[in-house]
């Protein structure tokens, strides 16, 4: 059985009855009732909810800065990250520029390659960037910690904004901003935007807010004529599940816009090739659909290539060459995800060989291998992590010599300041580091392995006790009888779930009637649950369940010779 802890979500009841009398549905309204949802005002996801770009400090002064740049004709390059939240953020700048009057013959971008230049506007990236003779550099989520390269493009006449959402760099416990003609973060310094938690991709979507009020306020246009820069909702949307931020009001209302005009065929061609690639519907997009299938397709130019393909399919409005991109960006993937199986394999056999060698799991786990592929170490990490529930670090071999790791956490262990306090306790061994709670990147110097190893683990015997190193799944409870129907599935499917905001997962006692394998490699159920026998599938386990057991499941609909019907997909059990 699967060491889990399930622990049902408490149901303020006033509230769901509040909910429920303004109209929420009774089965959703305890659901968000439970996912701390106090008002039908934060149910409405219309536009006119949206928090203002006024409330995001340094807003108004990119505004004025890239207005100017506008009306003077000056050259402003984009410089992107190469994931999914960078390659949307980049996108969106440029189209959002584009709307708002910027010459394209006067817009272009540069993006790193992971291998060669690292993560951030470092000097080899300004130095790149000049070759397009740039006035202005703007960074899309990166550029908060890019002390030297932002130096190094002001010394060279640059004006630079930093559009970003990361934590900035600490220097002797400071914090410390780079030298940056402007900078939006909600996470800098006396910021007072109630969102901390929007993505790179947001963050730039609220500068063009900006920037178009700023125009309306020089009369460029009247708010009749303004550009729609909700158009590019789509790409917000995308860039945010992808990040798996935090899904908070204020990015659950940009999520559900973005998937209101998907639904409507009104979104980028790149966006409509990388449905059709990926085999979903777009009438029937979900965030999911952002999360588990664009988002990787995107994410796998920037471990396997070049992310340049992942931004010109999301900047062409030229519905083949999006298709012949799309198509490119597939392909990739599907080698990312060999690539990912092989590590993936070889990760396992080493995580075997250490837990013979110990009576309990480490208290966090760093693998390397010389044969790991840098641009796959998160995705492993996040598997190791899932497994052990332990904070875990992979590394790889970059092209310096140097090992470049990416780490997954899990509740309850900050990893970008365990990354801190690991630098102070090992000094010189951590080249750079940076991230968020739940996810992080390091550089280590290419000896320097064992001792962070050791610095990471001691941080983890500290800060980690028996109750946080147990896995617990927080579950909706048992879901009546009368939500068993493809209605209830079409109504959870159309609402907006993700990181801070799960998904339902229910909660009950089954008998198992009848187990098999499916393909060798998932478990196939025949349940007998609240009097009704039902259908349910348990991917990647193969173990065999006992007669009685307590399940923690999601629902799903299957459709077999056009008859549709319910069926579990179990996530967890408890024996009962």
């Amino acid at each position: 059985m699967t060491a889990v802890r399930l622990e049902s979500r408490d149901v303020p009841p006033r509230t769901a009855h509040a909910l429920v009398q303004a109209g929420v549905h009774p089965l959703l309204a305890q659901l968000l009732a439970a996912r701390g949802v106090r008002s039908a005002e934060e149910v409405d996801d219309g536009l006119a909810r949206l928090l203002p770009p006024t409330a995001l400090r340094g807003a108004d002064a990119a505004a004025r800065l890239l207005a100017d740049a506008i009306e003077q004709g000056r050259r402003i390059v984009v410089v992107a990250d190469y994931d999914c939240d960078g390659a949307t953020a980049c996108a969106v700048a440029l189209r959002g520029l584009r709307l708002l009057g910027a010459q394209p013959g006067r817009l272009g971008y540069v993006v790193p390659d992971r291998a060669v230049h690292g993560y951030g506007l470092t000097p080899a990236i300004v130095d790149l960037a000049l070759a397009q003779r740039p006035d202005l550099l703007v960074t899309v989520d990166n550029g908060i910690a890019s002390l030297e390269g932002v130096a190094h493009a002001r010394a060279r006449g640059l004006d630079v904004l930093v559009t970003d959402h990361h934590l900035p760099a600490l220097q002797a416990d400071e914090v410390v901003l780079p030298p940056a003609s402007v900078i939006v973060n909600p996470n800098q310094p006396g910021d007072e935007f109630p969102s901390k938690a929007l993505a790179g991709v947001g963050v730039m979507f609220y500068v063009l807010l900006a920037l178009r009020a700023e125009l309306r306020a020089r009369g460029r246009f009247d708010a009749a004529s303004q550009p729609r820069i909700d158009a590019l909702l789509d790409l917000v949307a995308l860039g945010t599940v992808a990040d798996v931020v935090r899904l908070d009001a204020n990015n659950r209302r940009l999520v559900a816009q973005g998937l209101r005009r998907i639904r409507q065929s009104r979104m980028q061609p790149g966006v409509a090739a990388l449905f059709a690639v990926a085999g979903a519907d777009p009438a029937q997009a979900t965030a999911q659909d952002f999360g588990f299938r664009l988002g990787p397709r995107i994410n796998a130019a920037g471990r396997l290539s070049d992310m340049t393909l992942g931004i010109e399919c999301l900047v062409t409005d030229d519905a083949e060459r999006a298709a012949a991109l799309a198509a490119q960006l597939d392909a990739i993937n599907r080698e990312r995800r060999e690539v990912e199986a092989g590590m993936r394999e070889q990760a396992e056999a080493a995580v075997e060989r250490l837990l013979a060698q110990l009576q309990a799991p480490p208290a966090a786990l760093t693998l390397f291998d010389e044969g790991f592929h840098e641009g796959v170490v998160g995705i492993v990490a996040g598997r190791m992590k899932d497994r052990l529930h332990r904070p875990a670090f992979v590394f790889a071999r970059a092209q310096d010599g140097s090992l470049k790791g990416s780490g997954r956490s899990i509740p309850g262990f900050h990893l970008r300041d365990a990354l801190d306090l690991v630098s102070k306790r090992t000094p010189g061994v951590l080249r750079r580091f940076g991230g968020h709670a739940m996810a992080a990147g390091a550089t280590l110097e290419p000896e320097g392995l064992a001792d962070f190893d050791a610095a990471l683990q001691q941080v983890a015997r500290e800060w980690l006790d028996a109750a946080t190193l147990q896995r617990t799944l927080r579950t909706d409870g048992p879901l009546d009888v009368q939500w068993f129907n493809p209605e209830t599935v079409a109504l959870l499917d159309a609402q907006v779930w993700g990181s801070g905001f799960e998904a339902p997962l229910f909660c009950d006692e089954v008998e198992v009637l009848q187990q098999t394998l499916l393909k060798e490699r998932h478990l196939k159920l025949r349940l007998r649950h609240a009097g009704q026998v039902r259908d349910a599938v348990w991917f990647q386990r193969t173990v065999p369940l006992p007669g009685q057991v307590r399940l923690a499941f999601r629902l799903a609909r299957d459709e077999w010779n056009g008859r549709q019907r319910v069926q579990m997909m179990v996530e967890a059990a408890q024996e009962s």
